[in-house]
């Protein structure tokens, strides 16, 4: 009987492959490659102010129509200003070469132009329909109540999801999400909402220090509260002249930013540019919670990208070295989840940003935190050559030979880490090493350390002792090569002269 079994569930299991006729999943293109307005996958992607990535010509046509599409969250990004995203641009071609499938070609402007145009009036009915369902689920309300939240609601029971609307327009009624939230919620967020579009200087100050208040004791409310015409109204006051409207303004966005299912829609409501000028021109506390929000949404994998893209990577650099600790604190943290993103380091890097992290480590100042970011940028090539450029093999080796291993454990295992990544594919890390006194060192981490700083230690301590040779054998001396003539022939070599088919390369 047993064996019986086995043997049916054999017959079973073979049999399941070939009676499969849907496509593999390894053909099928990722949904993040694909246009949320052309329905292909992306041939030239481009970040727009709202940190959502479109066809480019698709985003072209939008702005020449006029038209804001809807997205599937019910939001509508920000078509302003728009940059080439070169990186998942890559990332879409080495997808696609890789699972052999047919490279994609940019979609021309005039079937751009039909793609959109069909578009407009797919959303236009689905909203002229939604809003008839609506319409005939509550009939008892009056018009007035779709355009005052402020009313006391008559819905007293949440409607199926199949008869509510899926969104209205900003100059439109209700949204879903207020129809489902509680009468009171949705009386503060019309409330604030007033207050924050007010001309009165005086009201905007009350809304925002009642929004800061609010999502800061009651962590319920900043879901509920995050909505697209709340952080539209936020956003227009956090660049405001006068400092109790920008420093509220700003410090409400944290709070709404630290539930995690806000992070998204914050940057997609066009936030990081506002942002952004805060840290370049606002005013002092009001630049330490706005590293602090940026912190904040890069903890999200799918803001990482957008918030390098839109030019965060370099004001936050800036604010490293700035008079607030907690500002300088939050900033590092923001760059050190950014860093994650390899598009983003190589941007620091030609920002300069590893001169300044260096400078940080070697005066103790956010050395752990600086360590951390240096670490990231030690992985890609970039980062590597410029980081051995500014002697970062020495001061790493003199922050292991200085104090006890056991003190400071994060900092000293971040130094071996970032001289492990630095020692990978590297010709000019054993001299540098060398120099550095880099065995006596290695030697004690392996004997002292951590499990993780042990075992990169003794991978370096090999490393080395390979690329010295074995005992006994004759050291290179590179001033005489330089001198006798090898340079000219290598020179030669890598211009493709002679034969080259034994060259190693370098």
């Amino acid at each position: 009987m047993g064996s019986g079994g086995k043997k049916r569930w054999k017959f079973s299991f073979h049999r399941t492959p070939s009676s499969n006729t849907s496509k593999p999943e390894t053909e099928q293109a990722p949904k993040e490659f694909i246009c949320s307005i052309s329905g292909s996958m992306m041939a030239d992607p481009v970040i727009v102010t709202s940190g959502q990535t479109f066809e480019g010509n698709c985003v072209h046509v939008c702005k020449n129509l006029g038209f804001t599409p809807l997205l599937s969250d019910g939001t509508r990004p920000d078509l302003t200003s728009l940059i080439p995203n070169i990186a998942f641009k890559s990332t879409i071609l080495n997808w696609c070469d890789t699972h052999r499938v047919d490279r994609p070609v940019p979609i021309a402007v005039n079937v751009a132009e039909k793609l959109v145009m069909d578009l407009m009036e797919v959303q236009k009915e689905r909203v002229v329909i939604k809003d008839k369902e609506f319409v005939k689920s509550v009939t008892e309300l009056t018009r007035s109540h779709f355009y005052s939240s402020s009313e006391e609601s008559v819905i007293t029971t949440p409607l199926p999801f199949s008869t509510r609307p899926a969104c209205y327009s900003s100059s439109s009624s209700i949204s879903s999400s207020e129809i489902v939230s509680s009468d009171e919620s949705c009386s503060e967020e019309e409330e604030i909402v007033m207050k924050l579009k007010s001309t009165q200087v005086f009201e905007q100050e009350e809304g925002v220090v009642s929004l800061r208040k609010l999502t800061r004791m009651r962590e319920e409310l900043r879901v509920l509260l995050c909505t697209p015409r709340l952080l539209s109204a936020l956003r227009s006051l956090m660049v405001s002249r006068y400092v109790v409207v920008q420093v509220n303004s700003v410090a409400a966005l944290v709070n709404i930013s630290l539930e995690k299912s806000n992070k998204v829609k914050i940057v997609r409501c066009g936030i990081v540019p506002v942002l952004i000028d805060v840290l370049k021109g606002g005013f002092n506390e009001a630049q330490e919670h706005a590293a602090g929000a940026l912190f904040s949404l890069a903890l999200d994998d799918d803001n990482k990208m957008a918030i390098g893209v839109l030019g965060a990577l370099e004001p936050l650099v800036h604010m490293l070295r700035c008079d607030s600790e907690r500002a300088r604190n939050d900033s590092a943290l923001a760059l050190y989840h950014l860093s994650l993103v390899n598009s983003n380091r190589v941007k620091l890097v030609k920002l300069g940003a590893v001169s300044v992290l260096l400078s940080l480590v070697k005066v103790g100042e956010l050395a752990s935190r600086a360590l951390l970011i240096l670490c990231n940028l030690a992985v890609c090539d970039e980062g590597r050559s410029v980081m051995l450029d500014e002697n970062a093999v020495e001061c790493f080796f003199g922050m292991l030979k200085d104090g006890d291993l056991k003190s400071a454990s994060s900092v000293r295992e971040n130094c071996v880490a970032a001289l492990y990544s630095l020692s990978l594919g590297s010709l000019r890390f054993k001299s540098l090493a060398k120099d550095a006194g880099a065995r006596e060192v290695l030697v004690e981490v392996a004997e002292k350390g951590s499990d993780r700083a042990k075992e990169k230690a003794k991978k370096m301590l090999l490393m080395l002792k390979e690329r010295t040779g074995r005992e006994g054998d004759e050291e290179i001396d590179w001033e005489s090569v330089m001198n006798s003539g090898v340079v000219s022939r290598i020179h030669q070599y890598r211009l493709g002269v002679g034969d080259c088919a034994n060259s190693t390369g370098f």
